[in-house]
Order: C-alpha cells, then sequence, then structure tokens
C-alpha cells in the first residue's frame, strides 16, 4: 500500500455514515475540500457543455484490465470476459496473481487512437477502473494498480489522452465508483453489505466508499483532463453515498457523465446497454455496445457482429437522437484484436462517404419505425438511410410536405425526382443501391417536415393486470421513460388498444423495460380484422424490444399476449405500424 486516505477522505467517511450529505449529525461540513456546489446550469449552459458530444455520434469504448490475462478462461470454462472474478467465484489472493501476467509491452496509445480516428469515431472512453477493482494508473490509495502489482509498472491512462489530444479526440474515464471486487468493501452484485465470496473483500462499504473509490476519482479528475466519467453499476448506492461522487465534479468544469451513478442522480445522459431502443430515449442518451459477445478480451469469443450491422446501428441510432459507443476489448499485451480492427476499418470507409448524414445530425422527424431503413437531420435537410432498396425503384417518405428536392449523397450532382402522392413523398431513385449496406438520399424540405401522427395518438388501451405504479396506458404515452408492468406475481398478461379509426396496420414495434435480467418475453400479437381475430405475429424477445412487420389489415383494435418467467410482463412503448 502507497498511501492511506487522505484526512479528508476519511472525513468524508465518516459523514457517509451519517446519512447526511456531507455533514455530521450537528450539521457541521466534514469535507472543506470538496468544491463549493455550484449554481443549477441554464439550459444555454447545459446545450454549450454537451455540443461536442452531441457532434461526435460515434465513440470507442475499451474495457481492458486484468481480466485480459485469463482472457475468459478458468478452470475448463470460458467465463464472461470482464466478469470473470465474480463468475468463477476466484479468490481475492489468486486472482491477484494474474497481474503478474498483465505486462502490455504492445501498447502503442497512438496507434489506438489513429484506428478509432479512421473508424471516424471522435470521442474514446476507457476503463480506469472496472469491477475487478484494478487501476490503469498509479494511484495513491492503493497497490492494487498498474504500477505495483504488474511487470509493467507504468501509466497506462496518460499517454492515451496525450494521443488522444494530439489526434483531436476527446476522451473520458470508465470508473467503477460501487462494485469492487478486490478492495474490502467494494460492492459485489447479488451480495449484500458486509459480505462476499471470499474473506479478503468482506468489509464496509462506506469505508471503501470514503477509502478507495471517492479518493480514486479525486486522483482521477486532477491528474487527466478529462472530458467524460462514465459511471457504472451503482449497486447499493443512495443519496448520500453518491453526492460526494457529484461533488467532486466540480474539480472538472465542463465534464459529460452518464446516468449510472446512482442515488437519484441523473447526469447527463441515459445509457442503453447492449440495444437500440425501439423508440429512442427521452434527451440525451448513448448506445453501448460489443463487437462480440464480451466488453473485455475474451480469446475464444469469434460471434463478431459484421461491419453492415454495425453501420446500420450506427444510422438508427442517430436516427433517434442517440450518440454510439463501440467497444473494443484488448490483449494483456495490449493489442486490439485484429477482427475488431477490420471491422472499425470498414465503417471508417463508409464514414468517410456518409459522414455528413451522421455527425451533428440529431432525430429524424419520424416517430414510428419505416420498413426501408431510418432518417437523420440538420434543420430541414434530412438524411434517409435505406438500408432495404426500393425493388420499384421508388423510394416512399411519410412526408406531408409538398415539395423537396433530392439527391444521393455519394453524388450531389444528379437531383432525383420527387412527387408528392397521397399524402407521401415518393422520390425515383436508381433499380440498384449504390450502397447496399446502406445508401444515404439527401432530402432538402422547403419546411420543416410535416409527418403524420403515430396510429396511437387517440387510441385507448387497456390491460389484462397491470402495477398500481406502471400502468397500461404508459405503453402509449410517447416515451419509453415510463412503462407498463404486470403485477410482480404475474407470468403472463396482454395490452389491448383501440384505435382512433379504422386504418392500415402492417406492423408492430414495441421497447421493454429496461431491466435486469433482461425480460425474455414470449409474444403474440393479434388483429381484429373483417369481424374476427387474426394472429400477426409471434416470437421472443431477447430484452432488447421487437420491430415486426406483417401483410395489411384494415383494424382498429390489436392485442398483444406476453409470457416472462424472468418477471412481470411489460412494455416500455408499444408503436402501430402502418405502411409508407
Amino acid at each position: 500500500m502507497k498511501k492511506t486516505a487522505s484526512v479528508a477522505s476519511a472525513l468524508l467517511g465518516a459523514s457517509l455514515s451519517t446519512g447526511v450529505e456531507g455533514q455530521d449529525a450537528q450539521g457541521v461540513s466534514l469535507d472543506p475540500v470538496l468544491p463549493v456546489v455550484q449554481a443549477p446550469e441554464t439550459p444555454e449552459q447545459i446545450d454549450a457543455r454537451l455540443a461536442w458530444w452531441r457532434e461526435a455520434k460515434f465513440g470507442l469504448f475499451i474495457h481492458w484490465g486484468v481480466y485480459a490475462v485469463p482472457a475468459g478462461k478458468y478452470g475448463d470454462n470460458p467465463y464472461y470476459g470482464e466478469w470473470i472474478m465474480h463468475s468463477a467465484k476466484i479468490p481475492v489472493s489468486e486472482y491477484r496473481r494474474f497481474a503478474e501476467g498483465f505486462n502490455p509491452t504492445k501498447y502503442d496509445p497512438s496507434q489506438w487512437i489513429d484506428i478509432a480516428s479512421d473508424a471516424g469515431m471522435r470521442y474514446v472512453v476507457i476503463t480506469a477502473k472496472h469491477h475487478e477493482g484494478f487501476a490503469l494508473y498509479p494511484s495513491d490509495v492503493t497497490d492494487w494498480d498498474i504500477a505495483d502489482a504488474t511487470p509493467y509498472k507504468r501509466d497506462l491512462l496518460g499517454p492515451l489522452v496525450e494521443a488522444s489530444r494530439a489526434r483531436g479526440l476527446h476522451i473520458g474515464f470508465y470508473y467503477s465508483h460501487a462494485q469492487d471486487w478486490i478492495h474490502r468493501g467494494g460492492a459485489k452484485a447479488g451480495f449484500n453489505d458486509q459480505d462476499g465470496w471470499d474473506d479478503e473483500h468482506k468489509g464496509s462499504f462506506d469505508e471503501y466508499l470514503s477509502k478507495i473509490a471517492v479518493p480514486q476519482v479525486r486522483e482521477l479528475l486532477t491528474r487527466y483532463p478529462i472530458d467524460v466519467l462514465w459511471w457504472d453499476t451503482p449497486s447499493l448506492m443512495n443519496r448520500a453515498r453518491a453526492q460526494p461522487f457529484d461533488a467532486l465534479l466540480g474539480l472538472r468544469p465542463g465534464i459529460i457523465t452518464n446516468n449510472r451513478l446512482g442515488g437519484g442522480f441523473s447526469g447527463d445522459a441515459g445509457s442503453p446497454e447492449q440495444f437500440v431502443p425501439t423508440t429512442g430515449y427521452p434527451g440525451d442518451w448513448e448506445t453501448c455496445m460489443t463487437m462480440n459477445n464480451h466488453w473485455g478480451y475474451n480469446a475464444v469469443d469469434t460471434s463478431w457482429k459484421r461491419s453492415p450491422e454495425l453501420i446500420r446501428k450506427l444510422a438508427d441510432i442517430c436516427s433517434k437522437g442517440g450518440n454510439f459507443l463501440l467497444n473494443v476489448g484488448p490483449t494483456a499485451e495490449g493489442e486490439f484484436p485484429a477482427a475488431s480492427v477490420e471491422i472499425l476499418r470498414e465503417i471508417g470507409a463508409w464514414l468517410r462517404v456518409n459522414g455528413d448524414s451522421i455527425y451533428g445530425t440529431r432525430a429524424g422527424p419520424f416517430n414510428a419505425p419505416l420498413s426501408w431503413g431510418c432518417a437523420t437531420r440538420k434543420g430541414k435537410r434530412l438524411y434517409l438511410h435505406v438500408f432495404q432498396w426500393p425493388a420499384d425503384g421508388q423510394l416512399r417518405v411519410p412526408l406531408l410536405n409538398e415539395t423537396a428536392t433530392a439527391r444521393l449523397l455519394v453524388d450531389r450532382s444528379k437531383p432525383l425526382p420527387v412527387v408528392q402522392r397521397d399524402g407521401v413523398l415518393v422520390i425515383e431513385v436508381p433499380r440498384e443501391a449504390p450502397d447496399a449496406v446502406s445508401t444515404v438520399v439527401e432530402l432538402d424540405l422547403e419546411s420543416d417536415p410535416v409527418v403524420r401522427p403515430l396510429l396511437t395518438t387517440g387510441a385507448s388501451v387497456i390491460a389484462s393486470e397491470e402495477d398500481v405504479d406502471a400502468i397500461a396506458s404508459f405503453a402509449i404515452d410517447g416515451t419509453s421513460a415510463k412503462r407498463w408492468r404486470a403485477p410482480k406475481s404475474t407470468q403472463a398478461a396482454w395490452l389491448e388498444l383501440t384505435l382512433s379509426k379504422p386504418s392500415r396496420v402492417n406492423g408492430i414495434a414495441f421497447d421493454e423495460p429496461d431491466v435486469w435480467p433482461r425480460l425474455n418475453q414470449q409474444y403474440d400479437v393479434d388483429v381484429l380484422s373483417e369481424g374476427e381475430w387474426k394472429r400477426v405475429a409471434s416470437g421472443k424477445t431477447d430484452g432488447h424490444g421487437v420491430r415486426k412487420w406483417f401483410e395489411p389489415l384494415l383494424t382498429n383494435r390489436l392485442r398483444i399476449s406476453l409470457e416472462c418467467k424472468a418477471g412481470a410482463p411489460g412494455v416500455a412503448e408499444l408503436l402501430v405500424l402502418e405502411p409508407e
């Protein structure tokens, strides 16, 4: 151990045990070193602080730590990458020995940043400390860090920050503030305070926060000029425990945070993990996602997503107003897996042609999924990302605008004919798609886009059962922030919608509650048409929502039946789709 926690941090620990934010029982401030609470920001100040992040759209997530040494393998089982210590319940003393093999002599931060920049990424977020408690920088409050526990003995974060700045990228740190499986008292998912699978890491959570987590966050904020602080898994956190972390943010004016601190602190951005919300999120948000099945390096995981899938996800996320944080898990030697480098190279090639349709855009005007793709927006200009090229050469855009001009983004010199036909703008496009992955059509409108109202507008909804705090109407309230859930003891339930008038319907889309474990619901969709109920869709979700198309039917009543064994059935937001 290099140095014990400061007196200020020790006093801070006393304040945590009182349950009163930053005060003792008599209301006296216990930590004069903490920054003075700043006045609330105005909307204009928030916009200015978030401007670069909203423009950037695409970032690189890096999960790197001692877990790269076992690389997913322990005994005869390939455990989940960065969660291997927890998954295999490895004792502290045994896990610490993995650090002897963490010697990233092939680490080249400039090369990493070049790869990210060439991929079209505008910012980087790296795990300064993940749940295993290991710090990638020399920390004064522990010997479980790169300087003391490994043969490498040099800071990994500082050179990456310098390389990012040199290439013009913003950079941030992920920090696991609550979960820590090595240090005494750190939270362990599934365990109560003071508990764990090894006596060596059992202890007081409040003492862990005051002696390890809070001092380390202070170190990161004062040593490195970072732009983002990315919290994760707020196990055991309440407002009193979270407030000191929030107060420390004043040490780095302009910093951006996510919504995982806990204690009621919402941060700046939502953080859906491993999925693209069907209806998007309100406000600022960022989907984080792996390229294969693991965040940390796993030597046997070759289930790589292909670049076309990730390019379409990027466009889809941006069409809903979000950012995309795509992950790489480097090896213990300090290299990006070759497959991930190739994927990033291919994404970068697409962005060099189509970047105008991504960077600096905001959510497109369409409030329901489009059968052919999605759309991003800059003012009166829309970028139509066409994944499914129209076989008849006519791209139907559900806009009520009378006039517009269109061209392919890859070749702006040739205008495409556009006509208004029955409440739809029809663009004549080439018979063959110029880009099979995502061809972008640039559409300039003379006025703000005018879209058809959602079919759920004015609809009524009932449920077989509903929780008192998650009623049926929340499923069609226009936001996934509220959701319908059946009571906790229920495994099967249904929602039934009655539309305001009979309409042609050809699909449904719904978001599921963003909860752990994922719901994985069996669903059936029935439509009342011509006097009888017809089954139009069935399947099983992955907990990330569903988008399902079927042959158009005239109806004003639909029912979705759900069965869930992992928790009460639920829907965050339900959309009824109509043909373009």
